[in-house]
């Protein structure tokens, strides 16, 4: 099936991808804000998880949150940016989400779709790592 040409106009804009990009980082940079702006939640959270010390957790989550998101977004050693993001979602979500580990069947239910969601985020990273690699290739 051939792309209609409007849709296919519309995927080849620059003005897409960086919007994609955005979205797909959402989560991350407004986290990332977010501990900044309640810093003293974002270390609770921290020592919540057993991560020690937490101000050095806290300093490398924003960091990697922020940073990430950012080169990311701008099509900047995408690889990198990406990579990052992902690794962090990888263990952030072994932490946080270790849905094999929860009793109550609706719970490991809700657990396991949190974790899916998070290792769909992580695929698509990889799909923005190759795309902003291909347009600075193109270049």
């Amino acid at each position: 099936m051939t792309t209609p040409a409007p849709i296919a106009a519309l995927l080849k804009a620059p003005a897409l991808s960086v919007l994609a990009r955005v979205l797909l980082t959402l989560p991350y940079w407004w986290s990332g804000l977010s501990k900044i702006a309640n810093l003293s939640g974002a270390l609770g959270e921290a020592q919540h998880f057993g991560l020690k010390p937490a101000w050095l957790v806290v300093a490398v989550t924003v960091l990697v949150q922020l940073g990430g998101s950012i080169l990311l977004i701008v099509g900047r050693a995408g690889w990198l940016a990406a990579g990052a993001l992902g690794v962090f979602t990888a263990l952030a979500t072994l932490i946080a989400h270790p849905f094999w580990t929860v009793a109550d069947p609706m719970e490991r239910f809700h657990a396991l779709n949190t974790f899916l969601e998070h290792v769909g985020l992580i695929g698509g990273f990889m799909l923005a790592a190759i795309l902003v690699e291909r347009d600075r290739s193109r270049s």
